[in-house]
């Protein structure tokens, strides 16, 4: 197996390393089980908008800690922390036509900060892990972190676009 580049990232098609044995997710179909992707969402706040960081490395550690912990049980897809919006764009679409807006846009608990994305075998798995999430903003500060599972191709009805999906995730 190639070395993976990053602790805070593995490929896609994992699912969990079981005593250094890699559990793919078409292994999992074989015995039954299945493969959940999560995605974890920490809501913006009024400094995450503003580009305004900890003042000390606690939040860093505990966040980096947490990530390793994921990586080790072979349930981390990928993390990352987004910039601000004001270094965004949203693209609308209405009555046909395509609309850039410039960020930052107004509502902070209404963006997304930064994410997690996790592969599971439950949904129970996957709220003990979202418990254990380190406190976003640091201990003692208010914020919030919103859990959703992921569509899977097998949640579409099959036809050849599903099946081209299929494809472009096979060669990831």
């Amino acid at each position: 197996m190639r070395r993976q580049q990053s602790l805070l990232s593995i490929r896609a098609i994992l699912v969990r390393r079981v005593k250094r044995r890699v559990v793919t997710r078409a292994a999992l179909q074989r015995t039954g089980e299945t493969a959940m992707r999560f995605m974890i969402m920490v809501r913006a706040t009024a400094d995450t908008e503003a580009g305004v960081f900890p003042p000390d490395d606690n939040l860093m550690a505990a966040m980096a800690s947490y990530h390793e912990e994921l990586a080790r049980a072979g349930v981390l897809l990928d993390a990352a922390g987004l910039q601000p919006s004001a270094k965004g764009w949203k693209v609308q679409y209405r009555g046909g036509q395509r609309k850039v807006i410039d960020g930052p846009f107004a509502e902070a608990k209404e963006l997304v900060a930064g994410y997690t994305l996790i592969q599971v075998r439950s949904r129970e798995e996957a709220m003990e892990w979202a418990r254990r999430f380190p406190a976003p903003m640091g201990e003692g500060v208010d914020a919030e972190i919103e859990v959703r599972p992921l569509y899977e191709m097998d949640d579409f009805k099959p036809g050849p676009a599903v099946e081209r999906f299929r494809e472009l995730q096979a060669h990831r």
